[in-house]
């Protein structure tokens, strides 16, 4: 059983907008008749749509939206295995398991992403440096190829499949359901030092010195500030608070407050969001956050505070933005800074923008992270911005750095297939699984991943 709609289908950066055919399978057993059918040309799968540019997006053609394909199908609290549906998400996987003391090994910035999502991107998060992706706390998941039926993908069985999925955006197969590894707690909250710096070389003195003493960093960066002050960023940098140092006010350490949650109801004017307004919020969120050491937080507010403001992409207006995400060596820094003073110079505003250290790559082929530095930018459509995203890339290039596929909208054939060296290795998995091209995306196609 199955609904079917055609309507406009963007990533969470609401551009660009392309017309889908997407099918909504309410079983697993209705997704090989979906891809079998050759009702459409190619498919994708989907989840949440909170990748931002046109992964999970396929122009006049299909998508297999896995939302409804979201059932816990078995969990070992001895281990902490979860196996589970690809349409579960993280933010399901929370509120069924943080109770129980047990926590996600790896997330993002949201947790409105699916299982499948996830894997399918790799996702990393700010425990990169310590415990490496998403990926690498998956023990197994079953793959749907056009080609057969669903069989076990893992790191012993069927390897080179497994790791041409973790982070393939999706080109391998359909995932449709995996067993991952939580991560067990002993309670909902975070001890977070909280520390201004003037600059980005502050900034990435404090990751060089201090990182390996927290599982979890991150920096909030000033994009927009420029001379001496150039890259002046917050670092939120914490590690799980034992059961025995919570205050005795809290009296179940695995349960935290609902807060209320906002919403964007319509987009904003494109001219609200701009260097002014935005150089305002910066100013006001550094000011805000004050350099202070162990301040008790839980998870929600740590990980996800975006997720209080539904639809928060409406503020960029309806042309929509994209989010720039490069990682670059660490010994290219000068590469870095280079690119805080282009975005700074430039004049595009961005009130999020994310600064993290990553530990070294794994096995995946396409998977983005890679040992450096990495930078997230959100930057809003406007005349122009072609030309500078290509300038951007340019100079991520020269530095010896790498684009996150899940964030791209604007990337070149040329520019992907230089960053990523093992493209050909993945071409040729691709192609073995899929030698009729059932599958693809826009995002596929426009990199020449896909024909």
């Amino acid at each position: 059983m199955e609904s079917f709609a055609t309507k406009q289908v963007s990533g969470w950066g609401r551009y660009p907008w392309k017309t889908c055919h997407v099918y909504r399978p309410e079983k697993r057993r209705s997704v090989p008749e979906i891809l079998g059918s050759h009702r459409q040309p190619h498919f994708i799968a989907r989840g949440l749509g909170r990748s931002y540019g046109d992964t999970a997006v396929n122009e006049d053609s299909g998508v297999i939206d896995m939302t409804r394909l979201n059932r816990m199908l078995a969990f070992d609290p001895a281990t902490g295995l979860l196996e589970c549906e690809a349409g579960v998400s993280l933010a399901e996987i929370l509120e069924a398991f943080v109770p129980r003391g047990f926590f996600l090994p790896v997330t993002p910035g949201t947790k409105f992403v699916t299982v499948g999502g996830a894997i399918a991107n790799d996702v990393h998060g700010k425990n990169h440096h310590v415990d490496g992706t998403f990926g690498q706390f998956v023990r197994s998941f079953t793959l749907l190829t056009p080609e057969g039926s669903p069989f076990t993908c893992s790191p012993d069985e069927h390897a080179d499949v497994f790791w041409a999925t973790i982070g393939g955006i999706g080109l391998t197969g359909v995932i449709l359901t995996a067993k991952i590894l939580l991560r067990r707690i002993e309670t909902a909250y975070f001890f977070v030092d909280y520390t201004q710096s003037r600059h980005i070389h502050e900034t990435l003195e404090r990751f060089a010195e201090t990182d390996q003493r927290y599982q979890y960093s991150v920096a909030w960066v000033d994009c927009l500030a420029k001379g001496e002050s150039l890259g002046r960023s917050v670092l939120m940098q914490g590690n799980h608070a034992p059961g025995n140092e919570l205050p005795i006010s809290i009296r179940e350490p695995l349960k935290i407050s609902r807060k209320m949650d906002k919403n964007v109801p319509f987009d904003l004017p494109a001219f609200a969001l701009n260097p002014w307004s935005i150089k305002a919020f910066n100013a006001m969120f550094y000011n805000r956050h004050r350099t202070v050491e162990g301040k008790l937080v839980d998870y929600d507010t740590y990980f996800y505070p975006l997720d209080f403001v539904h639809n928060w992409n409406r503020l960029y207006g309806r042309p929509g933005f994209i989010q720039y995400q490069a990682t670059l060596p660490k010994d290219k820094s000068a590469g870095l800074v280079e690119l805080l003073e282009r975005l700074s110079a430039s004049n595009r505003a961005s009130f999020l923008a994310v600064l993290k250290s990553m530990g070294p790559a794994n096995p995946g082929l396409l998977s983005h992270p890679m040992e450096g530095y990495t930078l997230t930018l959100d930057i809003p459509v406007r005349h122009g911005l072609a030309a500078f995203i290509q300038e951007l890339d340019d100079l991520v290039l020269c530095n010896e750095g790498r684009l996150y596929l899940a964030k791209d909208a604007m990337a070149s054939p040329g520019a992907i297939a230089a960053m990523y060296p093992r493209l050909g290795e993945f071409k040729t998995i691709q192609h073995r699984l899929d030698p009729h091209g059932a599958l693809s995306s826009s995002m596929a196609r426009r990199l020449g991943i896909v024909d």
